[in-house]
């Protein structure tokens, strides 16, 4: 079978594969709404959402003796005290400290570790498992629009402030204790389930998972102890945006484009993997596909990098420590700037906008958008929503270390010439949104 190496000779370049079009935005493949997307947005702040993740994701099981050696071989982060029960962020980045993927490690048993999250760090995880030398098995449990024989787990997540009342009443009584990033096991509707702890929408709840034959049984029995909370499934137009909210950026490009010594891997993957088929959209472009690498810090995540173990990229990340780095903030866009843009629909002639999907905007499945001040390039903004919860326009963003909260910006919004080759991308002409610079779009646990 081909490989991404061929594909990008044949493509010609890295980003001219990219901007082809041969996927769109990420998909999640459940009911577009269960209710409508304007009320399932606000129940994660005001009552209990609770949102089915069992099909858009890839599943790594990795098992053996050198499991937790593997991990931290290919992890910027410490490993220190992982083990059954644990739970973890897996940051994985190239040999020159970049981005490949972070996903998160769910240890289910003494080295056997589940890793869940879009297939960039679980391909990076696999290869080495299979080239390293390591004493370890994998197997795959691939997304549902990758997987014909259907997925070993089901995972849902039960967010919101009165998710701890509905998780009481499922397990029929006290709940175990279960710390942040730790898991627990308890029962729904007479079935165990393990649950972990962490937040995606800034309200305490539960990620929980089991065999994927217990799904009906268990989702209907949290939906019926829901009721009376005013519980709402969330469909995948509304859990779209839930990243955006939450300040994730799950769009990027994985730094494995370039470089001899990425070549045996390139050659690894092969022409159907998820890097091959990447769409790459946005008005921020360049002529190298380096510039849309990130490192750790762009994301957020330099306060989990822990130099105290040996890792692929190790020495480049101590060299980057100390310079300046981009940090994440979101963009409070104008209102009138985007009313402007859909006011625009309405005009005869071929002059349009970059259509503003709703409430998720993004289109292709890595987006960069350029943020200015006064005509110069500061950053660049990513995932952007409309939420019900701030009744407004808001994106994720990695802003130059000069930018500060309060800060008045423009935002790029469409492409330059006319649009890329994608053909979903339509004929349009480029304009700015006028935006604030906001540490974050919502106090947390603020309804």
């Amino acid at each position: 079978m081909a490989s991404l190496e061929d594909a990008i000779r044949e493509a010609g370049d890295p980003l001219a594969l990219m901007r082809g079009g041969r996927s769109g935005p990420y998909p999640f493949p459940i009911r577009a709404e269960f209710t409508n997307w304007r009320d399932e947005q606000e129940s994660w702040r005001t009552s209990a959402a609770l949102m089915d993740l069992s099909h858009h994701m890839t599943d790594l099981t990795l098992e053996g003796p050198d499991c937790y050696r593997l991990l931290s071989d290919v992890g910027a982060n410490s490993f220190t005290g992982f083990g059954p029960l644990k739970a973890k962020q897996l940051v994985a980045v190239n040999h020159d400290g970049y981005m490949i993927g972070d996903c998160i490690l769910f240890c289910l048993d003494d080295n056997s570790v589940r890793i869940v999250g879009r297939p960039p760090a679980l391909n990076w995880v696999q290869f080495h498992a299979e080239t390293g030398g390591y004493d370890v098995t994998w197997r795959r449990d691939e997304r549902t629009a990758q997987n014909p024989h259907g997925r070993e787990y089901y995972r849902l997540q039960l967010q919101g402030p009165y998710a701890a009342q509905i998780f009481e009443k499922v397990n029929g009584g006290p709940m175990p204790a279960i710390p942040f990033f730790t898991m627990g096991r308890f029962a729904i509707g007479g079935r165990q389930v393990t649950g972990l702890n962490h937040r995606m929408s800034g309200f305490p709840g539960l990620e929980f998972f089991g065999p994927y034959a217990d799904l009906d049984a268990v989702r209907d029995a949290v939906l019926e102890a829901g009721a009376e909370f005013g519980i709402r499934q969330v469909g995948a137009r509304a859990y779209a945006s839930v990243a955006t909210e939450s300040g994730w950026i799950a769009s990027t490009v994985p730094a494995v484009y370039t470089g001899d010594s990425l070549k045996t891997y390139r050659e690894w993957l092969n022409a159907r993997s998820f890097e091959a088929n990447l769409s790459l959209g946005g008005s921020f472009v360049s002529d190298d596909v380096r510039d849309y690498y990130v490192t750790p810090w762009d994301l957020g995540y330099g306060h989990i990098l822990k130099f105290d173990h040996d890792f692929i990229g190790r020495d480049a990340l101590e060299g980057m420590r100390d310079r300046p780095h981009r940090r994440k903030a979101w963009l409070a866009w104008d209102r009138d700037d985007v009313a402007r843009i859909f006011a625009g629909m309405y005009e005869p002639g071929e002059r349009r906008f970059k259509y503003i999907d709703t409430p998720a905007a993004f289109y292709a499945a890595s987006q960069f958008d350029r943020v200015e001040r006064d005509g110069e390039l500061i950053g660049v903004s990513t995932l952007c929503s409309y939420t019900a919860n701030v009744r407004g326009w808001i994106s994720v963003c990695m802003l130059d270390g000069q930018v500060g909260y309060g800060d008045r910006v423009e935002l790029v919004w469409g492409e330059p010439n006319g649009g890329s080759a994608n053909p979903a991308v339509e004929r349009h002409v480029q304009t700015t949104i006028g935006a604030t610079v906001v540490e974050r779009p919502f106090p947390i646990g603020r309804s």
